[in-house]
């Protein structure tokens, strides 16, 4: 239900996908007569894959927190999270509120043991033609070194299985590659994967600047939710503006026309290439349940990505591997207190992620 489009989108999405996947089975939550509507507007009414279990409440890009907590307690979201939780469904696929689907997922999954926070991680184009993982993209703004050291250990167990490296490399981004540079969070996460490094258990690369996302420099690239959210609007921000400019100047003039007449297939490609649809589909990593979040302007074809990550996420075991990498590798945390989960929380509050 959520996202900038709903059901207009995320039906279609949902009807293609089981389509391709004949092991996929979908469970379409929400306000059950408008779901059903566009099941029959597509032809997909009575399609052996795909179920509708109703929910009376939809949390909107609006709602507070609070509402999404504690006064809509059977909206969609919280229903579908409810059924990752009663293991009715192995993942929780959402285009709506990110700071509530964060909130409502923690609270409703808790976190794994040995995570102080989960994080959001996604995927971004590179150079060579794959992805970079980033993580953290908003869910927190102040970290400190055991946090980031806890995302490096999720990332790591993440591509590991996504994309088959058994030890993918991961850099901590900073202001310069040297051990000098970066504050003194940065610092001292760095220590802490480089003593992991020397164990053999993370694949420690180093220190890398903004510019090493989108060369391809590591297969990670770990940052605090703060930096990770900026980075990820800038760059978003750069793509549109380079498709506008580009555009633009191809039609400004006959001479400029023709040349994009005859470069159209190159055009084309770079276009595929670079189409963040691609993309969609950021994990909800540190949850005792898989949860993806779609940007909340996909259309059909860049909401199927995000289907197509949460199952590929099931089919992987993702779950059980970042559980038994930070059970195995990192020290249990002390509890965190009453009053940072309340940070944390309202934290949330103020993020408004892709």
């Amino acid at each position: 239900m959520g996202g900038d489009h709903g059901p207009s989108v995320t039906v279609p999405a949902a009807i293609s996908f089981v389509n391709r996947e004949p092991d996929a089975e979908l469970i379409l939550v929400g306000l059950e007569d408008v779901i059903r509507a566009e099941l029959k507007k597509n032809k997909a009414a009575d399609h052996p894959r795909l179920s509708v279990i109703g929910a009376s409440e939809v949390v909107t890009m609006d709602d507070s927190l609070e509402a999404a907590l504690r006064r809509k307690k059977d909206s969609s979201m919280r229903v579908a999270i409810n059924l990752v939780k009663e293991g009715h469904a192995q993942a929780c696929v959402s285009a709506g509120n990110t700071a509530a689907l964060m909130a409502v997922s923690r609270y409703v999954l808790k976190t794994i043991p040995g995570v102080d926070r989960p994080a959001i991680c996604t995927l971004i184009p590179n150079q060579k033609d794959a992805p970079t993982y980033m993580l953290d993209l908003g869910a927190n703004v102040d970290c400190e070194p055991p946090h980031l050291h806890q995302f490096a250990l999720m990332g790591s167990a993440l591509v590991s299985a996504m994309e088959g490296k058994p030890k993918p490399t991961i850099g901590l981004l900073n202001v310069g590659e040297e051990d000098i540079k970066g504050n003194d969070v940065v610092k001292r996460t760095a220590e802490l994967l480089r003593a992991d490094h020397e164990k053999g258990i993370l694949n420690f690369h180093g220190n890398v600047e903004g510019n090493d996302i989108f060369e391809g420099t590591t297969d990670i690239v770990v940052c605090d939710g703060f930096v990770g959210n900026v980075t990820l609007k800038a760059s978003e921000g750069l793509g549109r503006m380079f498709k506008t400019v580009l555009m633009s100047e191809f039609k400004s003039t006959p001479i400029n026309m023709l040349g994009a007449f005859i470069a159209r297939r190159a055009l084309k490609s770079i276009s595929q290439r670079l189409n963040p649809s691609r993309y969609n589909g950021a994990s909800l990593l540190g949850l005792r349940g898989l949860v993806f979040k779609s940007h909340g302007s996909a259309d059909a074809y860049g909401y199927g990505w995000a289907i197509k990550r949460a199952f590929d996420a099931a089919k992987n075991d993702v779950l059980s591997r970042i559980s038994k990498t930070i059970a195995e590798l990192m020290p249990q945390s002390e509890p965190v207190p009453a009053s940072d989960n309340t940070n944390a929380i309202n934290e949330l509050t103020e993020q408004k992620t892709a």
